[in-house]
């Protein structure tokens, strides 16, 4: 029973998304988060890891500096997580590598299962800012090709717009001598 409970893991897209952070340019998630994900206290996670340090390298995983816990804390200002303002140590970020790692050092169904939804949900990710990076090169393209026309509509607009002034007549009571 328990081995097709383990197979049922279903989360949802947007639970993994809403734990993704861009942080030191990349997108990546917190050991806390996936220690909530795979069902296992941090503190397990993070023994697991430290045992296999040589498995995450660098750009596999890093601890997180004094200023990015202190911006990662500003966005949790409305929430109410007593969690994450009474870190003791900076958390571990994970990069998509170092995630894929993780389900090999936890070493379970579980960590198996929902590791394959977060790389879905990260290859997505990718997906979907190639094609806003493809759209936003077209714009820009097409800002420059047209800079000339765009620029001579703008002058028309403007002529159109400006009102000539027109010379003034006398204004007021006019005296006879």
């Amino acid at each position: 029973m328990q081995e097709k409970q383990i197979k049922d893991i279903s989360l949802s897209a947007e639970i993994i998304r809403e734990n993704v952070y861009i942080i030191r340019g990349q997108k990546v998630m917190l050991d806390r988060d996936l220690a909530m994900l795979y069902g296992v206290p941090t503190k397990v996670l993070n023994q697991s890891v430290k045992r296999n340090l040589r498995r995450f390298p660098e750009d596999f995983m890093f601890e997180l500096t004094k200023e990015e816990v202190h911006n990662w804390k500003s966005q949790f200002v409305t929430s109410n997580s007593s969690l994450v303002f009474s870190l003791r140590k900076p958390p571990l970020a994970f990069t998509e590598q170092g995630i894929a790692m993780l389900s090999s050092v936890l070493n379970s169904d579980r960590a198996i299962d929902v590791n394959i939804q977060i790389i879905r949900v990260f290859t997505k990710m990718r997906e979907m800012m190639d094609a806003y990076k493809d759209l936003r090169e077209k714009v820009e393209e097409m800002e420059l090709n047209n800079e000339f026309l765009f620029n001579k509509i703008f002058t028309s607009i403007a002529s159109l717009t400006y009102e000539k002034e027109k010379p003034k007549g006398k204004f007021g009571f006019v005296a006879d001598k």
